[in-house]
């Protein structure tokens, strides 16, 4: 039978990646006491002994080969302290042995509440760079320790917007990849990222891209009136096509699609002051209940116009999904002016970005995804396929198949 030491999985946490972090932990705290039970279970059937025969057995043969822990629920997060200098300078440090360790580094880059430093007497709320530049001191110094194998748990991919060259600007999203790369990060865990030809930079890096949309679906279901035959779900711009085109074929709904054009020679400033000039509509939305995907929310300013089209198109109650809420700027203030306007009903999102201000708007459901990625690190550990993780469409169907009966 497949079965792994889980006391050389290791769980370490960023400032901004803390509260994911302890989520995750809870995960594979579950999951490792439902594996342990099923290896007591399968024993107790091939062998015909009582269950706590079969735990004591088991801890004697731990306790003689020096191997104790690892029939106990293991602590996973290893102690780490984090110190910000006067000069802004990030230090970090590893408080236990990891020595050939299989270790997960977590942490969130657009997490923009206090986190803590200097042993909790400083809170201060980092940006994007000071969030990236404390995952890499934190790499570094598990690479100085000896870890056995670095896995980036980062649900969001910094800098995953900058990933095409039209004239004389970087590819920073590759160059990001590269200096993790270099540091000595084996794989990295993300959500949805913005293009997928940024795993195709990396030398020997590989990049694991998770998806919710079994998690959105399912909120979707749980969503009284919405999922009727007056349903039809809008791709809000060309480059969601296939994401929109996906979750049409699982729900079995009509596909349409809109085209913005955009002024190029106007510069997008926020949500209300962007470079679309016209949108049109591919499809029909009147008296309908619409539902769109998109990967990321910035501003929000496409999407509010997509609403807002998609309003003056007829369309009754609009919900949208997103994977990686950011809610930049004043993104939420205006969203809380679009809701009441009635330009749209619902908004699905993920805790892929630590949120509160979100958390308490009517109109905001969060979608928790900390189980999928603690699946994907055991899975890994164990050396396991992640392919039903990574093609979730057989799990949705089973949902369907389960709400259906």
């Amino acid at each position: 039978m497949n079965y792994s030491n889980p006391t050389n999985l290791a769980v370490l946490a960023c400032p901004g990646g803390e509260v994911f972090a302890n989520e995750v932990i809870v995960h594979l705290k579950k999951g490792y006491h439902r594996h342990f039970d099923h290896t007591v279970s399968e024993l107790v059937k091939r062998y015909t002994l009582e269950p706590d025969a079969v735990i004591q057995r088991i801890n004697f043969i731990n306790d003689a080969t020096g191997h104790a822990d690892s029939i106990r629920i293991p602590r996973f997060k290893v102690p780490a302290r984090f110190t910000m200098f006067p000069n802004g300078e990030i230090k970090a440090e590893i408080l236990e042995s990891i020595r050939g360790k299989d270790l997960y580094i977590v942490q969130d880059v657009e997490n923009h509440y206090p986190v803590d430093f200097n042993e909790g007497s400083l809170k201060t709320v980092l940006s994007v760079n000071d969030h990236l530049m404390t995952m890499m001191v934190t790499v570094d110094a598990a690479k100085q320790a000896g870890a056995g194998q670095i896995t980036l748990v980062a649900p969001i991919y910094p800098y995953s917007r900058q990933h095409k060259k039209k004239g004389r600007e970087g590819l920073t999203a590759s160059r990001v990849g590269k200096l993790l790369e270099f540091l000595g990060v084996n794989r990295i865990i993300t959500l949805d990222i913005h293009s997928r030809e940024i795993g195709n930079s990396f030398n020997y890096m590989r990049l694991e891209n998770l998806h919710a949309s079994y998690q959105i679906i399912r909120t979707l279901t749980r969503i009284p009136g919405v999922l009727n035959d007056d349903f039809v779900v809008v791709s809000p711009d060309t480059g969601a096509v296939d994401r929109n085109k996906f979750y049409a074929t699982a729900l079995k709904k009509p596909l349409a699609l809109l085209y913005k054009e955009r002024d190029y020679s106007r510069v997008s400033k926020d949500a209300l002051e962007n470079n679309i000039s016209e949108i049109k509509l591919l499809g029909n939305v009147r008296g309908k209940t619409v539902f769109m995907a998109d990967d990321m929310l910035g501003t929000g300013g496409t999407l509010l116009k997509a609403m807002q089209s998609l309003k003056d198109q007829g369309a009754g109650k609009v919900i949208a999904a997103i994977s990686l809420p950011l809610f930049s700027g004043e993104a939420v203030s205006y969203f809380d002016a679009a809701y009441q306007e009635g330009l749209f009903y619902r908004i699905i999102g993920t805790n892929a970005i630590y949120q509160e201000a979100l958390l308490q708007r009517e109109w905001y459901i969060s979608v928790n995804i900390t189980k999928l990625f603690a699946q994907t690190i055991s899975r890994l550990h164990q050396g396991l396929s992640l392919s039903s993780l990574l093609d979730n469409r057989d799990v949705i169907v089973k949902l369907f198949s389960e709400t259906a009966g």
